[in-house]
């Protein structure tokens, strides 16, 4: 008994777009156009920037494996990075963005990916400017963890629903921040901001500066003596004197001092005054011979020497 003879024949495999052959003529699979994706990282603050894995490489880590998933569709990363550290999504001034939307408009992208679109912004104004100017572009817009792209109506209706929602928590945040200064002011809690010449901050409180403080002492003295803002400002610019971050102690920013009431021990807030936990620089008595003597106002505060409105700097 003779074993027969099988013939096999061996079928060459067909050819795949995404690995960059060309099909073969009478082929009528559809050759795939190459899509090239960049990933947009944000963070808003700096804090963790520096460990070896921090929540921008996790971003893109989670953004590069959605677009790997989508290869047979000719998604693929380009070189760039686009990661904004350290910046607030309320607005647009950041550089990586500004980078992304130079390529966006130079026709160098075709899809953005971003871990959630809050990533790419918190105002719904700017949001929907930046989804205008990707349409026109032809750029589609998509988020990785809310499963949704702007390549259909109604990716594009729930991009408008979330971005909605992303506006009001932004603003619900920002009131929760407002009431919670509010409330530290009334318990004359140091909130931040410009630091008073006399003071300085430790521990997120005012803590005096004796040599600071005397030279304030000795400004509401010599006010009282003269009884003129301006011969006292003139003595003070003459003299070279500046306040602790080195502007001039001109007639501007001298009436902000001689009506701060930070100096008698006490918290301002939105034009009410609350007891400090700070202890005060200059006693009532004081306080109340230099206040007779202030014409104050806020007309004759924001003139500068050629007599113009002006916004003087901190005291």
């Amino acid at each position: 008994m003779t074993a027969s003879r099988v013939r096999t024949r061996h079928r060459r495999p067909s050819a795949d777009p995404s690995d960059g052959l060309e099909a073969p003529k009478g082929c009528n699979r559809p050759i795939v156009r190459k899509m090239r994706c960049a990933v947009y990282t944000r963070k808003s603050s700096e804090e963790g920037l520096d460990m070896d894995f921090n929540s921008l490489d996790a971003q893109r880590e989670s953004c590069e494996a959605y677009v790997a998933s989508q290869k047979a569709e000719g998604w693929a990363l380009v070189s760039d990075h686009y990661d904004d550290g350290g910046f607030s999504g309320g607005t647009l001034e950041r550089p990586a963005l500004k980078r992304l939307l130079a390529d966006v408009k130079t026709g160098r992208i075709d899809v953005i990916v971003v871990y959630k679109i809050d990533r790419l912004s918190r105002s719904m104004l700017d949001f929907l400017n930046l989804v205008e100017l990707f349409e026109r572009h032809g750029v589609t817009f998509v988020s990785v963890t809310q499963s949704f792209n702007t390549k259909d109506a109604m990716g594009r209706m729930a991009l408008n629903i979330l971005v909605t929602f992303a506006q009001f928590e932004r603003e619900l945040i920002g009131e929760r921040i407002r009431d919670k200064v509010a409330a530290s002011r009334k318990r004359g809690k140091w909130m931040g901001g410009w630091t008073p010449l006399g003071y300085e901050v430790r521990d997120r409180k005012l803590i005096m500066h004796e040599a600071d403080a005397q030279q304030v002492r000795s400004i509401f003295q010599r006010f009282v003596q003269l009884k003129s803002a301006t011969l006292l400002a003139r003595e003070l610019v003459a003299a070279g004197a500046t306040n602790r971050y080195g502007h001039v102690l001109d007639k501007g920013v001298l009436y902000k001092l001689l009506n701060n009431r930070v100096y008698i021990g006490e918290a301002v807030h939105k034009g009410a005054s609350y007891p400090g936990e700070h202890k005060a620089i200059i006693d009532r008595a004081l306080w109340r011979s230099g206040t007779k003597s202030t014409p104050y106002s806020k007309k004759a505060r924001g003139r500068g020497p050629t007599g113009h409105e002006s916004n003087p700097p901190p005291i």
